[in-house]
């Protein structure tokens, strides 16, 4: 489903990476691994079409991800390394405007039970601004259970800042979209535990 053919990315004089080649098939998951400025973010923001390869192609489907512009777009869930929450919005008002973006629109009651599973009940109301890292992380993850109908998950240290209920809810919703036959693409420092799935390892040495 998804491809990377003869990568190559270059960031100011530094040459990240080059001639990378990678397949990830129907259930695969690719865990991205590596050094810090290794050139992990800058090939998820690749993937997702937020950085030009200074050489090669990405393609979905066989179809190169450029051609296919919004169609592509629409099949994917990006989560960035840094929690993408604005200080001023409670967890609440934070995960409704993330999923607008997306075009849904969830009813109160799911969201507060989607923060709820992450473990911020009692919470979903404050502004994140008084929120510790890990939670703030939390309110961006649980976007991942309103997106089981993108195919493509792409997901920048997912684990980071999170507790041991978190990080065992977060693997299991990998695993679970693995089981649908969808793909996920992430990069962690932490031993990422999906047993029964296959997962392919692409370490990156900078």
């Amino acid at each position: 489903m998804l491809q990377g053919v003869d990568l190559a990315c270059v960031r100011g004089q530094r040459r990240l990476f080059g001639e990378l080649n990678f397949c990830v098939a129907p259930g695969e998951a690719l865990w991205v691994s590596g050094p810090n400025g290794s050139g992990k973010t800058s090939l998820l923001r690749m993937l997702c079409t937020l950085l030009a390869p200074e050489a090669g192609e990405v393609r979905w489907r066989g179809k190169s991800v450029r051609e296919l512009g919004e169609v592509y777009l629409a099949e994917l869930a990006y989560l960035g390394h840094a929690a993408a929450v604005k200080d001023d919005l409670s967890g609440l008002e934070n995960l409704r405007f993330a999923l607008a973006q997306d075009g849904l629109r969830v009813p109160e009651a799911a969201l507060a039970d989607a923060l709820g599973r992450f473990g911020l009940s009692e919470r979903e109301d404050l502004p994140t601004r008084v929120l510790s890292q890990g939670q703030r992380r939390r309110v961006s993850l649980a976007r991942l259970l309103f997106c089981s109908e993108r195919p493509l998950w792409i997901l920048d240290e997912p684990l980071t800042a999170l507790d041991v209920q978190a990080i065992d809810l977060v693997r299991t919703l990998i695993a679970t979209h693995l089981g649908r036959g969808c793909v996920v693409v992430l990069t962690s420092h932490q031993e990422v535990d999906l047993s029964g799935v296959k997962v392919q390892n692409l370490r990156m040495v900078g």
